[in-house]
């Protein structure tokens, strides 16, 4: 990133996180971005403002979403000559957004943006199959009443069933879910470990929301106003009567427990130049000083199979070395989890000489984290997971805990379907009174 201006991350907002087919059933990603912004918008007072540019996106959409983001801008308090285009990268989308966005503030092409992400997989698109499809189109290319009526002739009863949408891997036929599994076996991650790293998830979410944490994070919608999967009463015994989900027999260990739920839900974030920031008379939390992407070879196209999310071993490496940091060298670790196993083969394949080696080609290990730093106010398993969402939730969690603590640094890494990893270092260190917070590492 250049190192003349420098990206502050302003602040952000969410709605609460919402379980599948409940507080958001009848909402589509519209309404829910646009509710997201339309809060980011009142909080720091942007009503008609004309910002640099607005770079969201969602994982699953429907065709009339073409233009989602652009749409949501035109509809939450924004000046409508914003502009506004749409970015997907599966679970790192949002973080993508926000990578984007601080590159070319830095790069001194816009001054202000905002970054985000939406998903629901309750109002999801149904897609039918393809003698549908085909009739549909050959009536629609018909030039007269009678052509237009014939390929409707040829449906029958079976043509009409939907095809539900799934989260599945298309080169290698397997769900995420089922990925995952085999990465547990692979790194022998005990289903006890998972649940216990699921329970941290749900106290430290607990704790955070009891605390008012979240309470200038998140922002009430359709009459939700907190996240309603995180589990404030569960336990060890709790989450180890639930059954295997992805491997059913008695070699599973990914339960409904220690995985991620389907959610719905927004986030956004604002990002600008610190001259920017300080002629609108707004604070910094922090700066986004550094990213990385990377992928692996989950399908054995080149290769020996790579588990599908262990990309982030390689991004979080990568960008380490460029910002001439260790993996110690931070006061906060946000690693999504989208499942607990993925978490713990992440930490345990960065312990591994063997694995840093031969995969990521270093000499020596990267080592262990401090676990106490580790989604210190919860993680995805208890606060939820809309896919393209997380990554500016996750973003303006952080920014807020440096701005607590007045100075530090945190990574962020998020594994996405698809077999990538996008990765991010905020930072924010003290400065004189009255001077900017934060650094530039070239």
């Amino acid at each position: 990133m250049n190192s003349h201006r420098r990206a502050a991350v302003i602040g952000g907002v969410r709605i609460p996180f919402a379980r599948s087919n409940t507080a958001y059933a009848t909402l589509g990603n519209l309404a829910l971005l646009t509710a997201a912004l339309r809060e980011l918008v009142e909080r720091f007072g942007l009503e008609r403002a004309r910002l640099g540019d607005v770079v969201a996106g969602a994982v699953i959409k429907h065709s009339r979403d073409w233009n989602l983001t652009r749409e949501a801008v035109q509809g939450c308090g924004l000046d409508p000559h914003t502009p506004a285009h749409d970015v997907q990268r599966a679970c790192g989308t949002s973080l993508t957004a926000a990578v984007e966005v601080a590159q070319r503030i830095e790069s001194g092409e816009i001054d202000a943006a905002i970054a985000g992400g939406v998903d629901t997989t309750s109002e999801v698109p149904l897609v039918y199959g393809e003698t549908l499809n085909a009739v549909v189109l050959e009536s629609a290319r018909a030039r007269s009443p009678p052509a237009r009526v014939r390929p409707w002739l040829r449906l029958r009863l079976r043509d009409l069933k939907p095809a539900l949408p799934a989260v599945v891997e298309p080169r290698a036929g397997l769900s995420m879910g089922e990925h995952c599994e085999l990465m547990a076996k692979e790194w022998r991650i005990a289903r006890m470990e998972q649940d216990e790293l699921a329970l941290e998830s749900h106290h430290n979410a607990a704790a955070a929301w009891n605390a008012g944490f979240y309470d200038d994070l998140v922002a009430p919608c359709a009459g939700l106003t907190t996240d309603n999967n995180v589990r404030r009463d569960t336990d060890l015994s709790k989450l180890a009567a639930l059954k295997p989900v992805y491997d059913r027999s008695a070699n599973g260990t990914l339960t409904a427990g220690n995985s991620t739920p389907l959610t719905d839900g927004a986030s956004c974030v604002l990002l600008a130049s610190d001259e920017w920031a300080q002629a609108h008379g707004l604070g910094v939390q922090a700066y986004l000083t550094h990213s990385a992407t990377a992928a692996v070879d989950y399908a054995g196209i080149a290769g020996p199979r790579e588990g599908l999310l262990m990309a982030p071993t390689y991004a979080v490496p990568a960008m380490l070395d460029r910002a001439a940091l260790t993996l110690q060298d931070f006061d906060i670790y946000e690693i999504h989890e989208a499942f607990a196993a993925q978490v713990l083969c992440t930490l345990k394949a960065w312990e591994s000489p063997e694995y840093c080696q031969t995969r990521l080609g270093r000499s020596a290990p990267l080592g262990a984290i401090d676990r106490a730093k580790l989604n210190p106010k919860g993680g995805s398993v208890a606060l939820g997971h809309p896919f393209a969402a997380t990554g500016t939730r996750i973003l303006a969690t952080l920014a807020k805990q440096l701005e607590q603590r007045g100075s530090g640094r945190g990574i962020i890494s998020i594994c996405t379907a698809g077999g990538m990893g996008v990765t991010a270092i905020l930072e924010r260190h003290p400065s004189p009174v009255g001077g900017p917070t934060g650094t530039i590492i070239a």
